[in-house]
């Protein structure tokens, strides 16, 4: 074998010269190359989906672009049906904390969530839950961010989270010993994070570990100690699966930002079950080495991940 390709590559270009008589006499007939393949995309760890055609340049463009992106990166994983099983309860939790609009960066792309929603419902959730903790006040941030519209349209119900309903969870951390969690999260089958990659004046960046602190009360303590703090969250909550919006992301004036000048469309999605190597992409993408980061050091180094993404040999897909 050529050691300059890959193991799909290789099975490929072996198909294309063997035909389906040679395949049939190595097992690999009936689907078999497909199922080999599909195999091999379970186990990728990170994929990254770029737009490299011309910029949206309306809001129906954008949308599909947003879709693509999403439907793509978690296509080269696998598929939604590798993290979400028929009759599962699912909570997706992106980045709603501000009264932002879309085009200013703080929250997450409206498109990618309801895409999300969609993609779970045809792996065959039974529910889909779509939920934050916002800074700002909610009825506000979940209209302004579209994010209430575009689940909700999707399929998904819409949570406002309930500040009565938080209930203190021993989550034995090094740094936090026990906080106040919405329970409708500990109780999903899967909790899918979707963060935007942004600025942040406190953390340096909000993104994977960061987003985490949606699902808690009594965030003020985290600030005693924000790379630890962030690790014992994550630690806790297990990641399975994240997606990061690079579609637009904030460079400055973080969290809650406001000015265009700080913004700049990437049009890159990027997703997968290492948290700290989505981090350190998404450092990247805000022009940052991932050590620069205190809660991407911290979290490689109390093993939640590599901060060496390249490591992954990350899937990279380019769409237009």
């Amino acid at each position: 074998m050529d050691h300059g390709l890959n193991r799909r590559e290789f099975l490929y270009r072996s198909a294309a010269g063997m035909g389906t008589l040679g395949f049939t006499s190595m097992g690999l007939a009936s689907g078999g190359l497909a199922a080999l393949v599909e195999s091999q995309a379970q186990s990728a760890q990170m994929a990254i989906a770029r737009w490299t055609g011309p910029k949206p340049a309306s809001l129906t463009e954008e949308q599909k672009a947003a879709a693509q992106l999403t439907e793509k990166v978690l296509e080269a994983l696998g598929g939604m049906r590798r993290f979400v099983k028929p009759g599962d309860v699912v909570w997706i939790k992106p980045n709603i904390a501000w009264d932002r609009t879309r085009d200013q960066a703080a929250n997450t792309h409206p498109d990618v969530v309801a895409t999300l929603v969609r993609l779970c419902l045809d792996a065959g959730a039974k529910q889909v839950k779509v939920g934050d903790n916002p800074c700002d006040l909610a009825q506000k941030s979940y209209v302004t961010s579209g994010i209430a519209e575009a689940a909700k349209k999707a399929g998904a119900e819409v949570v406002y989270l309930d500040r009565e309903r938080f209930r203190e969870v021993n989550i034995k951390g090094e740094r936090i010993k026990s906080i106040p969690i919405y329970p409708e999260m500990l109780e999903a089958d899967i909790v899918i994070n979707v963060p935007i990659a942004k600025h942040h004046r406190l953390a340096t960046a909000t993104l994977c570990m960061k987003n985490y602190m949606g699902v808690v009360e009594k965030r003020q303590l985290f600030h005693q100690d924000i790379p630890t703090s962030l690790a014992d969250i994550t630690r806790f909550m297990k990641p399975r699966l994240c997606i990061l919006d690079c579609t637009r992301i904030m460079l400055a004036n973080g969290p809650k930002g406001g000015r265009l000048e700080d913004v700049e469309a990437k049009w890159t999605m990027a997703a997968g079950t290492d948290i700290v190597a989505l981090d350190a992409f998404g450092a990247e993408m805000l022009r940052r080495k991932p050590e620069e980061i205190g809660s991407i050091k911290k979290g490689a180094e109390v093993g939640l991940g590599t901060m060496d993404y390249r490591s992954l040999k990350p899937k990279e897909i380019t769409l237009s």
